[in-house]
Parts: structure tokens; C-alpha cells; sequence
């Protein structure tokens, strides 16, 4: 009997054979013409050009701050941050203030770790956040800080970022963070030091709204904060066995994920450096975070579409195989220097440019219609040389594009830096949990589609049923 079924594939793979013809139809001879399945390939050329960014949503879990120039542009970032009430918390009733302190956190920097930099911090007097609204990194400082009022430390903190005078071991990451410690103002301690309302974080902002923390002094170093934090020091007595016993203890109002934090992130001379990059766009195209420039990618769907649906008779399209893969010019390994010493992103994201707001302000994951990911890979080209690259399949997004009833005459993706956090599940597959655009710095330099000596397209492979 088992020998009788292999017989009968057999015969069948020879009929089907015997059926073959050049007229790219899947069984054209033996189906009638409404039922072939047409099988095409054709390619199309890909345009890209600069897009200045405004802004981003600001959702950091790090902080930049302070000023850095490079080719690239000069940053300046701040932060504006809320602080978590510690609910239900009483101070003993005795209880005296020793001092208030500003606490700062970074493991890393950007820039130049040898030069003096300075940092104060202001009262957010005006104003703070609404929790669940979406902020941005070009947000108004002046609606939440009167800066004509005195700042909130004793003194203007000057620190060095590699002088890590101060360190803490953190056990769980394996690793040293460097921490900032500074006296708060007298006036600013005593305020504090008097708040009482710990009954709701609504109750506490609304008679603490935050701090405003920025660099007043310094132009190389950017810190990428990981932590902030008041810590009040005071004292208080008890008596014990008669005797009076005093005891000094500190608590800990913490910058945390229950409460809202924004980097304020800006370029300074952000046009100067987009005419620069400008200039040679017909040869390289570049994506800068946080919030700088991006690369428009345009693909000719009105074209894609008119063509393949004259080429499949009416068809109903499918997208077998479609890549794209973007040439990255600045190498991950290569040696960092003071104008060009940022490298290229881990993560690039190939996004709708008509959908990128919506997908980070309601916090979207990537989708085959909307948002590809891509990790830099490094690979050999068809010379045996290194190059690095992203490479995106855009199958499943151009099917969907392609059954649209009309196209425009161009689709606008951007290349956008992203940072990414996922999980591993129970049965060993990793998920992605979030996505954000890239708040900490990132410059990745990109081959441009009309490079003469390696312009981009997409091969398409399709097919119609």
C-alpha cells in the first residue's frame, strides 16, 4: 500500500511537469485563465532627502542634560520633574530638618568628560504636568518656571563627568553610577522641609509642582541621568528605658515612573546645521537623535500600483518579497573623535510618515502595515568589504498599500533612531514591550538612494490571484 502512494506522487509530479510553459502563470495549462496564479518581479527606484524634527514624545528613562557641539549641532537638554508622594508618610513630631539635597545619578555621558560643567535647579513655581498627557520635547519652560526667581540650590554645582568622586554599586545592573550630591538652598529647605500633605500625589503637587533642572555653565558634556531624587536629612528623639535618644534618618521624594518627567531638548543652531548636511544629500542622508534630522524615504506607489495591477490582468495582489536595505556609512567600531564621535543607532525604525505621531503619542508597537524594526547588522558586500546596514521586509506593508483603491504618487517613510524594551516569555520568545523614539544621542550617517555609485530600489516580487 505504501508503495502504491509514493507510485502516485510520482505520476502526479510528472504530469505537472509535463505542464510547465514560460508564460510565469502557476499551472497556466492545465487552469482556466480566471484561476492561474500569476507570478511577476519588477523594480522600482526609491527617492530619500532630509526632514528636520521639531520635536519628539518625551517618555525618557534616562535624562540628558546639559550642552554638547558636534557636526552634528548643539544640544542643550533639561528636565522638568515631578516628584512621587510618599502617601500615608508622617514626619515624627519632633522631628528637625539637617539639611535638604538634590541627588543626580549617571553612568554615562556624551561629549567631553574632562570639562567642567555646571547645574542648578529652579522651583517649577508656575505650573506642572497632568499625568496622562503627552509631552514634548519642545515644551515651553516658561509656562511652568519664573526664572527671574532665585534658583533652589545653595550654590551652582560644578562637576567634572569623569571625576566620579562619588559612587554607587548598583548590584542588579553590575555597575558603578556616579553620583552628584547638592545643598539646597536654605529658603528652599525650609519650605520643603514644611510640606505635610502626603494624603495623594494630586494633594502634593498641588503645593509642590517639581524642579527644573538645567546647565547654566559648560558647552562639551551632555550626562545621561538615570536618577533623581530629594533626600530630606533630619533628626528626631524618642525616649527610651528614660533616657532621650536621637536619631538621624533621611527621606527620599523619588523622580520616578508614577509621576511625569520631561527632557526639554533643543538645538541651537539646528538650521545652520541642516543647510550644512544639505549640501551633500545627493551623496549621504543622516538620522540624528534626540530630535534633530531624519531620512525620508519615498517610494512610487501610485506607479507600484499601476504597474503591477496591469501586469496581473485585475488580479488580486500579494507581495511575496519586497526588501529594502539602507546602507549605514559611519561604522559602530570606528574611532570617536570631538566632531564626529556619534554612532550610528542600534534600532531604526521605517515608519509611515503620516502615522508617526499617532504610533509614539499612543504608544504603538511595530506593525507590517505601519512600522518596521531593523537592528544595525554588519555583514560583507559582494567585494568582501565590511558594511553595516538595516534591512527591512516590506512584504506584508506593500500588499496592504497595493489593495488600497488609489495610492499617492509617493509613500513617505522616515528612518527614525528608537529605543526598544522587551521581554523574554515563559516559553522562551521575546516580546516587545515598548518603543520609543531615541532619547539619548545617536547620529547614523546613511547611503542616499540617488548615490550615483549605489542607488536604492526595491525588487518586488509578486503575484496575483
Amino acid at each position: 500500500m505504501r508503495n502504491k502512494f509514493f507510485f502516485s506522487i510520482l505520476v502526479l509530479a510528472a504530469l505537472l511537469s509535463a505542464c510547465k510553459d514560460d508564460s510565469n502563470t502557476a499551472g497556466g495549462s492545465i487552469l482556466e485563465k480566471e484561476d492561474e496564479i500569476y507570478v511577476r518581479t519588477d523594480t522600482f527606484s526609491i527617492s530619500s532627502s532630509l526632514v528636520q524634527c521639531d520635536s519628539i514624545v518625551s517618555m525618557p528613562d534616562s535624562f540628558l542634560l546639559g550642552e554638547m557641539e558636534n557636526k552634528y549641532g548643539t544640544i542643550h537638554s533639561d528636565v522638568l520633574a515631578q516628584f512621587a508622594c510618599p502617601i500615608g508618610f508622617r514626619y515624627p513630631e519632633n522631628a528637625k530638618v539637617e539639611g535638604v539635597y538634590l541627588r543626580l545619578c549617571y553612568l554615562t555621558w556624551f561629549g567631553d568628560g574632562n570639562a567642567p560643567m555646571g547645574i542648578n535647579a529652579y522651583e517649577m513655581t508656575k505650573g506642572t504636568f497632568d499625568y496622562p498627557t503627552v509631552y514634548t520635547t519642545n515644551i515651553d519652560v516658561n509656562q511652568y518656571v519664573d526664572m527671574s526667581q532665585p534658583a533652589v540650590l545653595a550654590n551652582e554645582k560644578i562637576i567634572i563627568a569623569s571625576q566620579r568622586n562619588d559612587s554607587i554599586y548598583s548590584a542588579g545592573d553590575e555597575k558603578y553610577f556616579t553620583m552628584v550630591r547638592a545643598k539646597m538652598s536654605d529658603d528652599f529647605t525650609t519650605k520643603f522641609f514644611a510640606l505635610r500633605d502626603f494624603s495623594s500625589q494630586e494633594a502634593f503637587n498641588r503645593i509642590f509642582n517639581g524642579l527644573y533642572l538645567t546647565c547654566e555653565n559648560g558647552s562639551t558634556t551632555l550626562l545621561n541621568i538615570i536618577d533623581i531624587t530629594i533626600d530630606v536629612e533630619y533628626t528626631f528623639s524618642y525616649s527610651k528605658a528614660g533616657r532621650d535618644t536621637t536619631v538621624k534618618d533621611t527621606k527620599s521624594f523619588y523622580a520616578n515612573s508614577e509621576v511625569r518627567q520631561v527632557n526639554r531638548i533643543e538645538y541651537l543652531n539646528k538650521q545652520q546645521t541642516f543647510e550644512a548636511l544639505l549640501k551633500d544629500s545627493l551623496s549621504y542622508t543622516y538620522a540624528v537623535a534626540p530630535a534633530n534630522i531624519y531620512t525620508r524615504l519615498s517610494f512610487p506607489m501610485a506607479k507600484m500600483q499601476q504597474r503591477i495591477n496591469s501586469r496581473l490582468d485585475g488580479k488580486r495582489p500579494y507581495v511575496n518579497m519586497a526588501k529594502v536595505k539602507v546602507n549605514v556609512c559611519n561604522h559602530a567600531d570606528q574611532t570617536s573623535n570631538r566632531d564626529d564621535w556619534s554612532q550610528p543607532a542600534s534600532k531604526m525604525l521605517l515608519i509611515k510618515e503620516s502615522a508617526m505621531q499617532r504610533f509614539f503619542s499612543k504608544r504603538e508597537l511595530p506593525s507590517d502595515t505601519c512600522a518596521l524594526l531593523a537592528e544595525l547588522k554588519k555583514g560583507a558586500d559582494k567585494y568582501g568589504n565590511t558594511e553595516y546596514y538595516y534591512s527591512y521586509d516590506m512584504s506584508a506593508l506593500l500588499t496592504n498599500q497595493l489593495r488600497h483603491s488609489a495610492n499617492p504618487d509617493l509613500m513617505h517613510m522616515l528612518l527614525v533612531p528608537v529605543d526598544v524594551i522587551s521581554t523574554t516569555g515563559n516559553n522562551g520568545t521575546t516580546y516587545i514591550v515598548s518603543i520609543k523614539q531615541q532619547q539619548t544621542v545617536s547620529a547614523t550617517q546613511f547611503m542616499s538612494a540617488q548615490n550615483a555609485d549605489d542607488p536604492m530600489d526595491v525588487e518586488v516580487v509578486y503575484s496575483g490571484f
